[in-house]
C-alpha cells in the first residue's frame, strides 16, 4: 500500500509513521486522516513491535487542520472534525507505546496529535502551542480536554487563551514534553529510546499503558484493584517467566510477547 501524505516503515522494533505534507507545514488534511488510520492498521497487524513513532518531514511537525484542502475536498466540517476525533482517540488508545517526535512547529492540531502521543521527543527549536484563538477557533482534536490534563487547567487555559507558540523547553518543565535535544539529534535520540522499547516485554508494555491510561479515569480504589487483577493475569504471561528466568541466569530475556 502506499500513501501520499504519510511515509509509513518498520525498523528497529517500531512503525514508523511520517506526516509528509512538508510544502503545507503537514497540515491535517481529510486525505491524512484516512491514511494515518491505514498506517495504524498495518502497525496493528505488525508482529514483534514495540512502539510506534509518529514524525514529520520538513520544518514543522503539524500546523493543525488544512482549512484549505478541506474545502476543496468538499468535506463538511462537522464530519471532518468527527474523523479527528476519531483518529485522535485511536491514536491514544494505540495497544503500544507512542512516542512523537517533534521537528518543529506543532500548532492546534499538531499539539493535539502531541497530546495523544505516550512520549515527546523535541528539537530544540521546535515551538508548541494551541494557536486555535488567534482564527476564533475551538479545539476539536480533543485539546480542551487533554491539555489540561497534562500539564494542569492554569498552564493550559494560557496556552490557550493567548494562542502563543512556546519553546518545547518550556513545555518540558511542564510535564508534556520528555525530551529536549538540538536539532541534528533528534533522530537519534528517537533511536535510542525505541532501542530501550525494544528490549522489553511488548506485553508488559501494552499492560503497563492500558492500566496507567484507564487508571487516570477511574478512582484510586478501583485503578489500585485492577493493577492486582491484571497482575495476577500476567504472573501466568510467558514474558514474566521468561523475565524470571532471565534473571535468575544471568541472561537477557527472549521475550515473545505472550
Amino acid at each position: 500500500m502506499s500513501f501520499e501524505t504519510i511515509i509509513y516503515g518498520v525498523r528497529g522494533g517500531a512503525a514508523w509513521i511520517t506526516l509528509n505534507r512538508p510544502e503545507a507545514l503537514n497540515a491535517i488534511s481529510p486525505a491524512m486522516i484516512r491514511e494515518l488510520g491505514q498506517a495504524l492498521d498495518r502497525a496493528q497487524a505488525e508482529p514483534g513491535l514495540r512502539a510506534v513513532v509518529l514524525g514529520a518531514r520538513g520544518r514543522a511537525f503539524c500546523a493543525g487542520a488544512d482549512l484549505k484542502a478541506l474545502k476543496e475536498a468538499g468535506e463538511d466540517n462537522a464530519r471532518f472534525l468527527d474523523d479527528v476525533l476519531a483518529i485522535m482517540n485511536r491514536l491514544e488508545r494505540f495497544r503500544l507505546p507512542v512516542i512523537a517526535a517533534v521537528n518543529g512547529m506543532a500548532l492546534a492540531g499538531g499539539l493535539e496529535l502531541l497530546l495523544c502521543c505516550d512520549l515527546v521527543i523535541a528539537a530544540q527549536s521546535a515551538k508548541i502551542g494551541d494557536a486555535h484563538a488567534n482564527y476564533g477557533l475551538l479545539p476539536g482534536g480533543g485539546g480542551s480536554v487533554r491539555l489540561p490534563r497534562k500539564i494542569g487547567p492554569t498552564r493550559a487555559k494560557s496556552l490557550m487563551f493567548t494562542g502563543e507558540f512556546v519553546p518545547a523547553a518550556e513545555l518540558q518543565v511542564a510535564g508534556l514534553v520528555n525530551e529536549v535535544v538540538p536539532d541534528g539529534e533528534l533522530g537519534a535520540a528517537v533511536e535510542r529510546l525505541v532501542g530501550k522499547l525494544a528490549t522489553k516485554s511488548p506485553l508488559g508494555l501494552r499492560r503497563m499503558k492500558a492500566l496507567v491510561d484507564e487508571g487516570l479515569d477511574q478512582s484510586s480504589e478501583v485503578a489500585l484493584r485492577a493493577e492486582i487483577l491484571v497482575g495476577e493475569l500476567h504472573a501466568r504471561s510467558f514474558d514474566m517467566q521468561e523475565g524470571l528466568a532471565a534473571f535468575n541466569a544471568k541472561r537477557r530475556p527472549r521475550f515473545e510477547g505472550r
